[in-house]
């Protein structure tokens, strides 16, 4: 069961203020050139200039580790936090003045955030740092959960950080084709692409007896289960047959134990570009009769790479506590999918599920269950 979470967004520093504005329509999305030499480029920074991840990450865990009402430390606690792209920022100042102290790529390893994470809480429990580009962050908790359901630990901190607002980032995406230039608008029609976010979601899971010994507090809901897959296909583009995403959905809903009928609400991964919107929108009307109402809150945060599966569990968790179902954010009026939630709507929700796909055909699917 998920006892904590620590979210920072361009919509704010907690999962309290980033649930608030998602709800009244902001959107963290503005027009930004923090590198003079690449032209101004929309995007959703945390700050007025590009994070360095270490800093995102320590707040978002600060703030899970508050709200499960722990004390530290926790030298049980296990800690599996990913990012696709880790310290590439660091990396790439670095190069640009190799005389930096000795050795100062150490610190900046791509599995040094998950070390980071572990000293925060003083953890003597097993590190993961998975990396399997946007569905880093539904991998890192899904392997938190296995650690929890095979007994390996009672308690671990799960999530995922991402901090790509670096040159070599914007430029490669533009090289791509794949940059918005005015905004993002997920399921529109005439959607132009993506925009860079910086974010980090950190969750605190539990077993039930762990919770229970030590009263803590009502938990967000539970993980149910998870499905994931390769389309092994295409470096970038996703497979138009469906095969590797079909297969991650049938797999979560069988390992969960669900049926299609009993999701209220799907957390899109719903970049705004034309392959990604389009693929998911086939998946979801193949795969469910009714549609459920799916939404993309990445008009509001921007597109976190590998923390964006984590924050879109969040988002989730927060759904399900809440009873809302949070609207697509760069939403203009017309959109691709008939039950897109352009503004917020009560809804008594149970199950909902987080879809994460990324570069070479990761596919993952989570489903999430309300407190029962």
């Amino acid at each position: 069961m998920v006892s904590g979470l620590g979210l920072v967004t361009a919509l704010g520093t907690t999962a309290a203020t980033t649930w608030e504005h998602l709800l009244a329509g902001k959107s963290g999305i503005c027009l930004r050139q923090p590198f003079p030499q690449l032209p101004p480029r929309p995007m959703a920074l945390v700050g007025e200039q590009p994070a360095d991840l270490g800093d995102l990450l320590r707040v978002a865990v600060a703030g899970a580790i508050a709200d499960a009402q722990l004390t530290l430390p926790l030298p049980a606690c296990g800690v599996v936090i990913g990012s696709s792209r880790s310290f590439q920022g660091r990396w790439e100042r670095m190069a640009q003045q190799p005389t930096w102290g000795d050795n100062p790529w150490l610190g900046a390893l791509p599995h040094m955030g998950a070390m980071a994470a572990a000293r925060q809480i003083q953890s003597l429990g097993p590190v993961l740092a998975p990396m399997a580009a946007c569905a880093t962050g539904l991998m890192a908790i899904f392997q938190g959960y296995e650690l929890v359901r095979r007994g390996e630990c009672d308690r671990v901190l799960v999530g995922a950080v991402e901090a790509p607002i670096t040159p070599l980032t914007l430029t490669g995406f533009e090289q791509l084709g794949a940059l918005a230039t005015t905004g993002c608008y997920p399921f529109d029609p005439e959607r132009e692409g993506l925009v860079l976010g910086e974010g980090a979601a950190v969750l605190v899971l539990e077993s039930e007896a762990a919770l229970a010994a030590r009263s803590g507090p009502t938990p967000y809901g539970y993980i149910l289960g998870a499905g994931f897959s390769a389309d092994a296909y295409h470096r970038t583009a996703p497979d138009p047959g469906l095969g590797g995403s079909r297969l991650a959905l049938k797999n979560c809903l069988y390992y969960s134990g669900l049926e299609p009928g009993q999701v209220g609400y799907v957390h899109a991964h719903g970049t705004g570009t034309q392959l990604n919107d389009d693929h998911e929108v086939k998946l979801i009307r193949s795969g469910f009769s009714p549609l459920p109402w799916m939404s993309s809150t990445k008009g509001a945060t921007g597109h976190t790479l590998g923390a964006s599966g984590a924050i879109g569990a969040a988002v989730c968790l927060l759904a399900l506590r809440h009873g809302m179902l949070p609207p697509n954010r760069g939403d203009r009026g017309e959109s691709i999918y008939p039950k897109l939630v352009t503004e917020p709507v009560a809804a008594e929700l149970e199950v909902a599920l987080c879809l994460s796909f990324g570069f070479g055909g990761q596919n993952g699917v989570m489903a999430l269950g309300g407190d029962r």
